[in-house]
């Protein structure tokens, strides 16, 4: 790495502690109900004319059903502003309704915070299915999240209670006092930075030159047209004239990164000049993307008693994070060897598919902090990244979206991989494991075991159908290793509920609209309904004393064995797959071919 990439690093993680360790107090009181009494005057209507009250503690199956009912209604809501969008208002260019199997897709990346899309934002949504619909369950979506956090959290420092917290509560309460208020100033800042924020029609405007272009031919019904060997039909183009696209797009974009949401309102995402307009920008989005996962570690530390278990959890996210930093950003900045044996300069680094306003190390950094934390937004294109380069995004999601993780999702993933890591060390000392004073047993380890293992079995296996069926092949433009790491991309995104693609890959398809979806649905939901358990189960044990016996669960040796754990059963599920994707891809390449 460059001295510039490493201080681009270094200043990085310098803003995010100095603005995490504050905002994890105030989600200490939001966890625990502390809160200022004009906060609970102004929210106590809203929990009246709902019939809900806060202080009312719900055992983890009532509120594993209240978390379920109420993402299965937001998807339908989602589902049915796309199918009536024809009919709607705010809708400038007059898009129809969405495709059934897009907007069923569409609806549950929402809900289930992957925002994986497979439209063009700007060529597909009118403005009040984005504001109304996406823009709404960017905000629940990252709620859920928190809120399972908050219900883990309460889990370690109950007393012998079973009772895991109000789910309505804490939807209401960190969508109202964290989100809203974070995303309010975050859009401000975007605005006065150059992100476009109206409610004009889109602007066509006259360029210098003609330019002529090869495009999709598309069907009648907006699919591409395939060869015989299915490959895209292409045709020739020419223009004179660019339409802009407009709409509220600072509002969107701050939510999208606060809450990992990572979809876009354009196509081209946070390399869009009208969602990521400079490089101040830029290191506002990443940062964005990391406050909320970080904050939780003190969170975490500061519920449970003991603030160096958040500074455990942390440091163990925090090496993780940096090597593979070091890692995407060397990948990126070596040579092309292909490149090189043709007489062209590859010593450069790697250029392909990053916006040159932010250049190698912070499109790299990007890479990887959106796939470590579950967002899914990207500056720039990870199908064009070195092999390796590519290969380190893809396993920041295979790892489970815990090195910092989605909002609230990258805390309890970490904390399912520590009981884990205290059960492998209790086994290997003869003592029944214990996690800050809450024995590890059987049920706990069954539920942490279906957590762990579904993602894998979710990416893995979709990968699998995708490549052996003739619809999943028809949509692989690039044949080969770079085709299959294509489709893997897409399985792991989806079940680590992560959202970002490799692109190349035409998934606007009815199979893998159906098929990415039940991905995303049970990668985010099967999860949840586990932890939740787990929380319910630590709830109702008595915290035992700490004794000389204790294994210590905040020190050096602990954050090695739980970076250990995490790599070994978080990451050897595929290491197959890897090697048939982006090592073989890495090999052909520096053999020339």
């Amino acid at each position: 790495m460059t001295a510039s990439a490493w201080s681009l690093l270094a200043l990085f993680l310098v803003l995010l502690l100095a603005l995490a360790w504050p905002l994890g107090r105030g989600l200490a009181a939001l966890c625990g109900g502390r809160l200022p009494r004009w906060m609970l005057r102004a929210e106590a209507p809203l929990f009246r004319l709902a019939g809900v009250d806060p202080a009312q503690s719900m055992g983890w199956k009532h509120y594993a059903l209240a978390l379920l009912a109420f993402n299965a209604l937001g998807a339908l809501a989602i589902y049915a502003l796309q199918r009536l969008q024809g009919v709607l208002p705010l809708n400038p260019q007059g898009f129809g309704a969405v495709s059934a199997d897009s907007a069923f897709n569409t609806a549950v990346s929402f809900v289930s915070n992957t925002n994986w899309q497979g439209y063009g934002g700007e060529s597909t949504m009118g403005y009040l299915v984005q504001m109304l619909g996406l823009a709404v369950q960017n905000f629940f979506s990252a709620a859920t999240g928190i809120a399972v956090a908050f219900a883990l959290i309460r889990g370690f420092a109950g007393r012998s209670s079973g009772a895991v917290g109000n789910f309505w509560a804490d939807v209401t309460r960190v969508t109202a006092w964290l989100l809203l208020p974070l995303s309010l100033v975050l859009a401000l800042i975007f605005v006065q930075q150059g992100a476009i924020q109206n409610f004009d029609a889109y602007k066509d405007v006259q360029m210098l030159e003609t330019v002529a272009f090869q495009q999709p031919r598309t069907a009648a019904d907006g699919q591409p047209v395939l060869d015989d060997k299915g490959q895209p039909v292409l045709e020739d183009a020419k223009t004179r004239t660019q339409t802009l696209a407009m709409g509220p797009v600072a509002s969107q974009e701050a939510i999208k990164l606060l809450g990992t949401n990572g979809g876009g309102f354009f196509n081209a995402n946070s390399a869009h000049p009208y969602e990521n307009p400079t490089a101040f920008a830029n290191l506002l989005q990443m940062l964005a993307i990391f406050i909320i996962p970080a904050a939780l570690c003190f969170t975490f530390g500061q519920e449970v008693g003991d603030r160096r278990q958040g500074w455990a959890v942390l440091a163990t996210m925090t090496v993780m994070f940096v090597v593979a930093v070091v890692a995407v950003i060397a990948a990126e900045h070596a040579a092309n060897p292909v490149l090189t044996q043709l007489g062209m300069n590859g010593a450069a680094g790697n250029l392909e598919g990053k916006e040159l306003r932010f250049g190698i190390d912070a499109s790299a950094l990007f890479a990887a902090v959106t796939t470590a934390a579950s967002c899914g937004a990207v500056n720039a294109m990870h199908d064009s990244f070195m092999p390796l380069g590519g290969m380190v995004p893809l396993v920041l999601m295979q790892l489970g979206e815990v090195v910092f993780g989605g909002v609230g999702t990258g805390l309890y993933g970490m904390l399912v991989f520590a009981i884990l890591a205290v059960f492998i060390a209790g086994l290997m000392i003869g003592r029944t494991p214990e996690y800050l004073g809450k024995k590890i047993e059987s049920y706990e380890m069954k539920m942490v075991s279906i957590a762990i293992l579904v993602p894998p079995i979710l990416a893995l296996g979709g990968t699998a159908i995708a490549v052996m069926a003739t619809a999943g092949t028809a949509g692989i433009a690039n044949p080969g290793p770079h085709g299959f790491s294509e489709v893997m991309y897409a399985f792991t995104s989806a079940a680590n509920n992560n959202g970002s693609a490799f692109a190349g890959l035409s998934a606007n398809t009815p199979f893998y609209n159906v098929m990415l979806a039940l991905a995303m649905w049970l990668g985010r939901f099967a999860v949840i309904v586990p932890v939740l358990a787990v929380a319910g189960s630590l709830a109702a044990k008595p915290r035992l004393p700490t004794t000389g016996g204790t294994m210590p669960t905040h020190g050096p040796l602990f954050v090695t064995l739980l970076i250990g754990t995490v790599l070994l059963v978080g990451l050897l599920n595929y290491v197959p797959a890897l090697a048939l994707g982006p090592v073989v891809e890495h090999l052909m390449l520096w053999a020339g071919r």
